[in-house]
């Protein structure tokens, strides 16, 4: 080695080398992790798979994210940002309003093509697949569930939050990924005031 010739890490080679250079190649990858994984299903889908979306190859995968399930991690975690913020918005508000302020929350997320769209394709890999299951209930349980029942007065607060999750969860379901109608051409203000009242009282009742 010359003593100019920059000293190169063991292990990446230096097309991952100059890959990573790049500010956007991070956010390629989980994107194609995200259509991978919506695409093929956690089992399935594969590292090659995944680098050759994002113009990649596996080594620089590998050297950012790991193992595939490392990869779904981050790309859940990527995917669910937006809905992590929903503990700091009913903290610092009454609870008198938290199931109204949850419900258009949820609403909001889903309602953006670039706030649902990710979710959607997690949420696929993690109803067909177990251990893609255990990595999404962790993630919403720790940051999440456990969050909203900290702030809960009274007894059985996770189940409470768990309950409240759910009604809106499956209302999420039925309209934007099973396109059951009415519910699914019906507009937001419509169904708002329905199941605000019924989170509200799951989550204080």
């Amino acid at each position: 080695m010359s003593a100019g010739e920059p000293v190169r890490r063991r292990g990446r080679p230096a097309s991952a080398q100059k890959a990573a250079g790049e500010p956007a190649t991070r956010d390629r990858i989980l994107s194609s992790a995200r259509t991978e994984f919506a695409e093929s299903g956690y089992q399935k889908a594969s590292i090659r798979a995944i680098a050759r979306g994002a113009g990649v190859d596996s080594a620089l995968v590998h050297h950012y994210f790991g193992t595939k399930e490392q990869v779904f991690t981050a790309a859940v975690e990527g995917a669910f940002a937006p809905v992590l913020g929903a503990p700091g918005l009913l903290l610092s508000g009454s609870q008198e309003e938290w199931g109204e302020q949850l419900t258009r929350f949820v609403f909001r997320v889903w309602e953006n093509a670039v706030t649902r769209d990710p979710l959607m394709a997690i949420l696929r890999s993690a109803v067909n697949n177990e251990t893609a299951a255990s990595i999404f209930r962790g993630l919403v349980a720790r940051n999440l569930l456990e969050r909203v029942a900290g702030g809960l007065d009274g007894p059985d607060p996770e189940l409470r939050v768990e309950l409240a999750m759910a009604q809106l969860v499956g209302t999420a379901m039925l309209r934007y990924v099973i396109k059951v109608e009415p519910i699914a051409s019906a507009s937001p203000e419509t169904l708002i005031p329905r199941l605000a009242p019924v989170v509200q009282r799951h989550l204080t009742g």
